[in-house]
C-alpha cells in the first residue's frame, strides 16, 4: 500500500476524486466478501493503532484521559464495524416490492448499489470516530472515500493517515488536508459533513453547486428534561457524565437542564457532589478533559462573563475549581442559575463543560421553551412512564432521544443517528447509514402476459370500459 499523501490543493484533490471515479467505474461495486474483508482489516489496524492514537488526541487537546478516547472512539468504531458486518448481508440483499393488479406476471425489486465516491469532512470534538463511522459505512456500502479530518488535530490526523496508507490505496481512500471550502465544492456522489451549523450552512451551499447530495450531522442545544421528582443521584450522575465528557466537547452533550422550581437547590448540591466524586482532583484529574484550543477556552470564557454581565449566578462546582488555571485551556464543571434570553448563553451551543439550569413549573412550560427553539441534535428525559414522558415524546421534535440516561442512543448501532432541521440532514448508523450512502435502484421486469397491452393504441370501447371500472 501508498501512505496517504497530504494533498492539500484544490487542483490535487480534483485530480484524486477524478482517479477515485475512474477506479469506482473500473472495477465496479465491490462483493460482500470484499467489502468485509476491508472492514475485518480497519478494525485489526484500529485496535492496533490504539495506543497510538489515545496518545494523539491527547496531544491535540492538551489533556485527554485515554480511557475516554478508548471508550468513546476507538470502541464505538469497533462495534460499528462488527454491526455492518454483520448485517451487510441483508441490507446487500435485493427487495422485493409490490407489483399492481394489471403486471401481475411481472417482477419489482429494489437493488442497493454503491453511489461512487464519498466525501467526508470530520471535525475536532472526536476526530478518531467522525472520520472512520462515516468511512466504515461507506466502504460497507462499496463506495471509495476522501477524507478531510479538522486542521485542529494535527497529530490524530498522522496517525490516520499512516493507519489508512498501510490498508488502503488511494483509489480507495484517500485523506486530504485541504481547504474546506474547496473540498465541498468537489462533485462527489455524496458528501457526509459533521460540524457546526453555521459551517454547515456553508458547506450545503458548496455542495448544491454540483447537486451534490449531503448528509449534515451539526448540533444546536440539547435539553435535558429532569420530571418533578427525578432529582436523584442517579439521574444527576447521569447528567454529570453526559455533560462532562470530553470537557462537554460533544455534539450531542446535555446543553441546559430544566429542572422544576422546587428542586433547583436539590440538583446543584447533587451536581456538585456528584462532580467531585467523578473527578477526586478537581480540574487537574487524569480523567477530566482541557478544552481543545485558546480559541474555544476563550470562547467559552466569554459566555461565562457575558451572563455574569447580565445578572447570572455562575457557580464553580466540584473539587478546586481554582486549580483549572494549572493546565492549559481548561476550564472547571460550572453551574449558570438566573440565565435570561438576552444572554449569549441562552441561545449560542455551548460546547464545554458549563450548564444552565433553568427553573420550570410544569410539562407544558417544558415543552413550549423546547419548542420555540431550533430543533436539536438530541434530547434527554429523566423520569417515570407517565403523561408527561409520553407528551414530551409526542410533542418535541429532536434527532434522537435518549430516556433516563444520556448519550447512549449513539452507542446503539441499530438506530440512526442524526438531526432535524438546524440540528442536521439525513442520518446514518444502521441500515439508515448504508442506505443513505447507496443508491436505491427499483427495477421492473415486465412478464410473458402483459395487461398493460390493452391500454396500448388504438384506444376504443374496451379501453373506456376497463378505465370506468378502476376508476370506480
Amino acid at each position: 500500500m501508498n501512505a496517504i499523501a497530504k494533498i492539500t490543493d484544490a487542483d490535487h484533490m480534483d485530480s484524486l476524486l477524478t482517479r477515485q471515479r475512474a477506479a469506482f467505474l473500473r472495477d465496479g461495486a465491490p462483493s460482500l466478501a470484499h467489502r468485509r474483508a476491508d472492514l475485518a482489516k480497519l478494525k485489526q489496524a484500529l485496535i492496533g493503532h490504539r495506543a497510538a492514537l489515545e496518545a494523539a488526541v491527547a496531544c491535540d487537546f492538551g489533556h485527554r484521559a485515554q480511557h475516554e478516547t478508548a471508550i468513546m472512539e476507538i470502541f464505538g468504531v469497533a462495534a460499528g464495524i462488527d454491526y455492518l458486518s454483520k448485517n451487510l448481508r441483508r441490507f446487500m440483499r435485493p427487495e422485493r416490492r409490490h407489483v399492481s393488479l394489471l403486471m401481475q406476471f411481472g417482477r419489482a425489486w429494489i437493488e442497493y448499489q454503491p453511489v461512487g465516491v464519498v466525501g467526508v469532512i470530520a471535525p475536532w470534538n472526536y476526530p478518531i470516530h467522525l472520520s472512520l463511522m462515516p468511512l466504515v459505512t461507506a466502504i460497507a456500502a462499496g463506495n471509495r472515500v476522501m477524507l478531510k479530518p479538522s486542521k485542529l488535530t494535527p497529530a490524530t490526523n498522522d496517525v490516520l493517515a499512516s493507519m489508512l496508507g498501510e490498508l488502503f490505496t488511494e483509489e480507495q481512500v484517500a485523506l486530504v488536508n485541504g481547504d474546506g471550502s474547496a473540498f465541498s465544492a468537489l462533485p462527489f456522489d455524496h458528501l457526509v459533513f459533521t460540524g457546526s451549523t453555521a459551517v454547515g450552512r456553508a458547506v450545503m451551499k458548496a455542495a448544491s453547486e454540483n447537486l451534490v447530495p449531503v448528509t449534515l450531522e451539526l448540533g444546536g442545544k440539547s435539553p435535558t428534561i429532569v420530571a418533578k421528582g427525578g432529582v436523584q443521584d442517579r439521574t444527576v450522575s447521569d447528567i454529570v457524565w453526559g455533560k462532562l465528557l470530553s470537557g462537554g466537547q460533544t455534539c450531542i452533550a446535555p446543553d441546559y437542564a430544566l429542572v422544576h422550581e422546587s428542586e433547583i437547590n436539590a440538583f446543584v448540591d447533587s451536581y456538585d457532589r456528584l462532580v467531585k466524586a467523578a473527578y477526586p482532583d478537581g480540574p487537574t484529574s487524569e480523567d477530566y478533559t482541557s478544552i481543545v484550543n485558546d480559541r474555544q477556552y476563550g470562547t467559552l470564557i466569554d459566555l461565562i462573563e457575558d451572563a455574569r454581565g447580565h445578572g447570572a449566578q455562575i457557580i464553580e462546582v466540584g473539587h478546586r475549581p481554582g486549580d483549572a488555571a494549572r493546565r492549559p485551556h481548561t476550564l472547571a464543571p460550572t453551574v449558570v442559575l438566573g440565565v435570561t434570553d438576552e444572554m449569549k448563553i441562552a441561545h449560542q451551543e455551548i460546547f464545554g463543560p458549563i450548564l444552565p439550569i433553568f427553573p420550570y413549573r410544569d410539562i407544558d412550560e417544558v415543552i413550549a421553551y423546547v419548542n420555540a427553539r431550533p430543533r436539536p441534535l438530541a434530547l434527554y428525559y429523566f423520569g417515570g412512564d407517565d403523561a408527561d414522558r409520553r407528551k414530551v415524546l409526542d410533542r418535541t421534535t429532536s434527532g434522537n432521544v435518549t430516556v433516563n440516561g444520556t448519550i447512549m442512543h449513539v452507542a446503539q448501532d441499530d438506530l440512526p443517528f442524526g438531526g432535524v432541521g438546524a440540528s442536521g440532514i439525513g442520518a446514518y448508523h444502521g441500515v439508515e447509514g448504508f442506505r443513505r450512502l447507496s443508491h436505491a435502484k427499483g427495477i421492473y421486469e415486465q412478464g410473458r402476459w402483459n395487461a398493460v397491452k390493452l391500454f396500448h393504441p388504438p384506444y376504443g370501447k374496451l379501453t373506456e370500459r376497463i378505465l370506468n371500472v378502476m376508476l370506480r
